[in-house]
């Protein structure tokens, strides 16, 4: 099929190798524009731009898809479907009128559960035991559209964000070669998304990473794995901020009233923090200004002893 590829990340750049791979032929990418990086502030080509360039497929990067100059453009290229995964920008209905077989987007998520735009962290956050991902028929609203096709996967009790992100890039690029063929010989039969059914799962901002210790530890520690590795879930020592990449809810004794936040217990390589409900301890981590670390070589160079405080105030 001739296909219109539009998106962004990594994520999206999984499917469209994938497509290539099956050897699709892809006519256009549309993706987001460049963006500078760093302190250098240099311009860094999308994951997508990347691959494109990589096997000569013309290049869009409208600031709005939506104007008539970018839809004129995007008429240029011919195209039986086009599909849609990770792009960050809304389609109009216009858009979705034009090809053959409408837009198909590859959602990272069993919908119509984890509609938005970071399932993949939410399911962990929240727990899931099961996610995968949703070939959607596109229309105006926000991943509302009769599901198509998809494929399930079990979540690890060690997947973090980025684990899961791979795992479910791969299966993205897996579903959409699948459902293609099926969709071209009438095989795929549409389901309506229960609205009841749905939830949202919102855009990940840095300040979610925060973690508030009167909460339990196993909470607390899916909150971690959700944000590795970006934005981070992060707490404060001494006045310094502490980035905690890996932990793990444990069963501890504590002694006396320990408040939440405070260190119960420090071995070679872990630090036991008391929760409003069970013991975290810490085995990963990076304090402001300095390297990510284990546990074990962090307290090489600082010395923290039961009593000390992982919250806010650093008290």
């Amino acid at each position: 099929m001739k296909i219109v590829f539009m998106g962004t990340p990594d994520f999206a750049a999984g499917a469209l190798r994938a497509l290539l791979l099956a050897g699709h032929q892809v006519t256009a990418v549309v993706t987001q524009p460049d963006k500078p990086k760093g302190r250098s502030k240099e311009l860094q080509f999308p994951p997508v731009k990347e691959c494109a360039l990589e096997h000569g497929i013309p290049v869009l990067q409208p600031v709005r898809i939506k104007t008539p100059e970018a839809i004129a453009e995007l008429k240029k290229y011919e195209a039986d479907i086009y599909i849609v995964a990770a792009f960050g920008q809304i389609l109009s209905q216009e858009i979705l009128d034009i090809p053959r077989y409408g837009c198909l987007n590859i959602h990272a998520s069993l919908l119509p559960k984890y509609r938005g735009a970071s399932p993949i962290q939410h399911v962990i956050i929240d727990g899931e035991w099961e996610t995968g991902v949703t070939i959607m028929q596109m229309d105006a609203g926000l991943d509302t559209g009769d599901m198509l096709y998809k494929k399930h996967i079990l979540i690890e009790e060690d997947d973090t964000f980025e684990t899961l992100h791979d795992k479910l890039m791969v299966l993205g690029g897996e579903a959409i070669v699948e459902a293609l063929p099926l969709l071209r010989a009438g095989k795929l039969m549409p389901e309506v998304q229960e609205d009841a059914e749905s939830c949202y799962a919102p855009l990940i901002k840095k300040e979610m990473g925060e973690l508030d210790f009167h909460k339990d530890a196993v909470t607390l520690n899916r909150l971690i794995r959700g944000m590795n590795p970006w934005p981070s879930a992060y707490t404060f020592y001494k006045g310094k901020q502490l980035k905690i990449w890996q932990a793990e809810p444990v069963t501890a004794d504590i002694v006396g009233a320990c408040k939440p936040g405070e260190i119960i217990n420090v071995t070679k390589d872990r630090i036991e923090v008391a929760c409003g409900e069970g013991v975290l301890a810490v085995k990963e981590l990076q304090l402001e200004g300095k390297k990510r670390m284990s546990t074990h070589d962090f307290l090489l160079g600082v010395k923290i002893v039961p009593g000390d405080r992982f919250d806010r105030k650093g008290v």
